[in-house]
């Protein structure tokens, strides 16, 4: 089937069966319990500097209060609104009168009961751990006293980075579903041709594992990109053995996208997991991939679709923008919102734009993973 909505149908079953062994309908509990135990942390950090022991608060003497670093201060605000949603946070929008008590050892004993909660759903132990950490520190973390790579990467290594990525149940689901994409695409291409595919921002290679292996039967031109030299070695360690593969820095804030990496309207994929809301302009960002795909090509951009509050209370701080730098969506409809993701209509919305026909997403808005909102899109380049 290539039809937009064979392929639609293709992947979601492709995915439904790398997740078989979890029982789904329990996930969205269980973020839940993430979520809020992420929301104590917040309210946690903000009390633990004495604030709101009587009389009320402005956000500018919050940040002074706990010391927020001015790249945080987006965050600061997020927490504000996150906590006033949750009805944890009481005031006008612009001064805040009470916050929810939360002393450490309710926080100690909610992010203990995390590891008990997620047995058996396909979460990893090393990603609990990571999100305990990132919530005990979250007073240094809003000073930038500690950055959260060093939290990420405690152990020295990358198990923490690869079950946040590749091995819990929802990033199973939808690299399976990418990888079944790619299968798709790989069919329409000539018998003995390589599939080029270009990555952005691979990271860890959490999804480049699932798409090497779904085009292992023929040739591939496989070029894995990242801004960062670490992920270009960890790339290189992991996959320079398999013949096609080649490695290169790439911004996806670049203009022209890709220049001196792959050659205009040549990609038969391009492929971008948990990468795109980071561009200062999708839209941007978008019709530079659009202009590397062959006509026909797809792109596979896996991000999430809403902001939760377990993201808030940790990898949103690898979102700070260095002083001076544009952040994530400074370009774009975002500018002045704080806003980092884009929601599902946002998403084939923006695609659109870009002149990318949106063919097909993983999960669905009525499936038990979309509670993580981790959302696979499929878009071709028509002409």
């Amino acid at each position: 089937m290539t039809t937009a909505e064979g392929l639609n149908d293709r992947i979601r079953a492709a995915a439904d069966r790398a997740v078989t062994d979890v029982d789904v309908d329990r996930l969205p509990g269980f973020m839940r319990e993430i979520d809020q135990v992420a929301l104590l942390a917040m309210a946690w950090a903000l009390r633990s500097h004495g604030l709101f022991r009587g009389g009320s608060h402005t956000e500018s003497e919050i940040a002074a209060a706990t010391r927020t670093a001015d790249r945080h201060r987006w965050i600061l605000r997020r927490w504000l609104g996150a906590l006033s949603r949750a009805g944890m946070l009481w005031g006008d929008g612009s001064t805040f009168t009470r916050l929810r008590a939360v002393g450490r050892r309710e926080l100690r004993e909610a992010a203990h009961g995390l590891a008990a909660s997620g047995e058996g759903l396909g979460y990893p132990e090393a990603m609990v751990a990571f999100l305990r950490r990132a919530f005990s520190h979250l007073p240094a973390l809003l000073r930038d006293d500690v950055a959260v790579q060093a939290l990420l990467f405690a152990d020295g290594e990358a198990d923490t980075a690869d079950g946040a990525y590749r091995e819990n149940t929802v990033n199973r689901y939808v690299n399976a579903a990418a990888a079944e994409a790619a299968r798709w695409a790989a069919e329409g291409r000539p018998a003995g041709a390589p599939v080029r595919v270009l990555e952005i921002g691979a990271g860890v290679g959490g999804t480049t594992t699932d798409l090497l292996g779904a085009l292992a039967r023929g040739p591939v031109d496989y070029v894995f990109t990242d801004v960062s030299p670490y992920f270009l070695d960890l790339g290189r360690e992991r996959f320079g053995g398999r013949p096609g593969t080649r490695f290169a820095f790439l911004d996806a804030n670049d203009t022209p996208l890709g220049k001196g990496v792959v050659d205009p309207g040549t990609r038969d994929l391009v492929v971008a997991a948990n990468v795109l809301h980071n561009a200062h302009s999708v839209d941007a960002c978008l019709r530079g991939v659009r202009d590397l795909l062959a006509p026909g090509g797809l792109l596979l951009c896996v991000d999430t679709c809403r902001e939760l509050p377990q993201i808030l209370a940790s990898m949103q701080f690898l979102m700070s923008p260095r002083e001076g730098r544009p952040g994530p969506g400074s370009h774009d409809f975002r500018a002045g919102t704080d806003r980092v993701f884009l929601s599902r209509r946002e998403w084939e919305a923006a695609l659109r734009n870009a002149g990318l026909t949106p063919l097909a997403s993983a999960p669905g808005p009525d499936h038990p993973l979309d509670a993580v909102s981790v959302t696979l899109f499929a878009a071709r380049r028509d002409a």
